[in-house]
């Protein structure tokens, strides 16, 4: 067996190796985050060039906006992407819909945009029309929610859409803001909280 100094020696060989592994995988994941980023980015930009009008010149053939691009080669299969929404049945009469009245909640021109933006960012949602998606941003209303609670998950009640902006560092958000839409009243609140990445 060793002496008491021997082991105080492997112990902090150990530690040190540790905090090399934590180093390593901080900036791992911090490498990620960039890429993630990266991707999302590329995404937007993609699904922008994809959905947007193709302007035709007098020959009618497509122009291309950008040096490099080039119209699709007839030949190669075209990726398509599955898509399913699901609206809740509704009893409500059509007629009774011209009755509604919408709140419009003022906003800075910065939250304005940054709401606008992410609806456009959303796969169903960049389908709407442009007034439609202008009134979702005029109803949204800042909202406040404790710390740490689920804001929403996968298998909820569509009715309600909620924006954040923050940044994330190592799998978390760290200060979050956000503004929420839909029909719940009660929060109808500004918040700044910091959320678990689920």
């Amino acid at each position: 067996m060793g002496t008491l100094r021997d082991l105080q020696f492997a112990l902090q060989l150990k530690i040190e190796e540790l905090r090399q592994r934590d180093s390593l995988i901080d900036e791992l994941e911090l490498e990620l985050d960039t890429k993630d980023d990266l991707i999302r980015q590329l995404q937007t930009e993609l699904d922008r060039h994809r959905n947007a009008p193709q302007h035709t010149g007098t020959t009618g053939s497509t122009e291309n906006t950008r040096p490099g691009l080039s119209p699709p080669v007839p030949d190669e299969p075209q990726r398509t992407k599955r898509q399913a929404i699901s609206a809740e049945p509704t009893a409500l009469d059509p007629a009774q819909l011209t009755h509604v009245t919408l709140t419009n909640y003022s906003k800075s021109e910065e939250s304005r945009e940054l709401i606008h933006r992410a609806l456009l960012e959303n796969e169903f949602m960049k389908h709407l029309e442009q007034g439609q998606i202008q009134t979702i941003v005029d109803c949204m209303h800042p909202t406040r929610l404790a710390r740490g609670c689920c804001v929403i998950q996968e298998g909820d009640d569509g009715s309600l859409v909620y924006v954040l902006e923050g940044e994330r560092h190592g799998g978390r958000w760290r200060e979050v803001e956000g503004w929420g839409g839909g029909r719940d009243e009660a929060k109808e609140r500004r918040w700044k909280n910091r959320v678990m990445k689920r």
